[in-house]
């Protein structure tokens, strides 16, 4: 801070609020921060290093002048970059819970936080606050979330936060397959879940086991294959892939056909529609024979 001064001033002072800091050449607070630049007959200044938000605020360079004393005062604005000094930790939660994600932020001016959400979609403004609530959270909001502090004193501090939804397995994929004997034929089930499904296959009641009677199972994150190396007419058939994670199961049952089955490409639950239908018109004709 400098203050002009002239030649009748007999004394000088700079002072912060109602504290002394330089009386002419003398130094009166024990801040080693503050040291006095230069005291001329025409300037008296000081100026104060590393400055802090404690620092804000006036200033005032007492002047004596022929014993009218005289006094000029300037305000110190502090300004502060944006910092983030508080955000929450990565999360994982089941689908459906409500989620509230914590981002506090410190600066001079007060910064504006703004949450948004980084999904394959593109980049979405979700929160200009900052909390941010998830009511019902669902599988298409996981992912990151990004805080960002500004108030254009320096580049915004950014922080990021990871959300994990639990969901149980849905199978998104199984398709009836079609080979010859003694080709090789593979069946696929494939399923969405997290944490990632495990995998089983079925004939029936019997649950089929890797390398015996000439099959292979191979289960890698979402899919799950059934290879015959060798098929034969006994393995032609329904089979059923179940999923399973810590929230659930769900199967899917997928046919192997050979050449010139009746195949309706269709899910398990036509067929037994179908079946029941059959069974029923069955009845029907018994009932009114008798």
């Amino acid at each position: 801070s400098r203050c002009t001064v002239d030649d009748r001033v007999t004394r000088v002072a700079w002072l912060n609020r109602s504290t002394i800091l330089y009386a002419g050449n003398d130094k009166w607070s024990i801040d080693n921060r503050v040291v006095i630049l230069s005291n001329t007959k025409t300037q008296y200044s000081i100026k104060i290093y590393n400055v802090d938000i404690y620092d804000e605020g006036p200033y005032t360079c007492s002047v004596q002048t022929d014993n009218h004393p005289k006094t000029s005062r300037v305000h110190l604005i502090v300004q502060v970059p944006p910092q983030i000094v508080n955000i929450s930790s990565d999360i994982t939660v089941n689908e459906g819970s409500s989620v509230t994600l914590m981002c506090l932020a410190f600066g001079r001016p007060e910064p504006t936080v703004t949450w948004r959400h980084l999904s394959g979609k593109g980049q979405t403004f979700v929160s200009e606050d900052e909390y941010l609530e998830i009511t019902g959270i669902t599988r298409d909001q996981s992912g990151e979330y990004e805080c960002s502090a500004v108030n254009d004193v320096a580049v915004p501090d950014v922080r990021k936060v990871k959300v994990t939804v639990n969901y149980p397995p849905y199978i998104s994929n199984a398709k009836n397959t079609g080979a010859s004997v003694g080709q090789k034929g593979i069946l696929q089930c494939e399923a969405s879940a997290v944490p990632v499904a495990e995998f089983q296959w079925f004939k029936e009641d019997t649950r089929l086991a890797n390398g015996l009677e000439g099959v292979r199972i191979e289960s890698k994150g979402r899919l799950s294959t059934l290879t015959f190396f060798n098929v034969s007419e006994k393995d032609y058939g329904n089979y059923t892939c179940v999923a399973t994670n810590q929230l659930g199961n769900t199967n899917a049952s997928i046919i192997l056909y050979g050449p010139g089955a009746v195949h309706d490409g269709g899910n398990a639950a036509s067929r037994v529609a179908a079946g029941l239908c059959l069974w029923a018109t069955l009845l029907a004709r018994l009932l009114l024979d008798f």
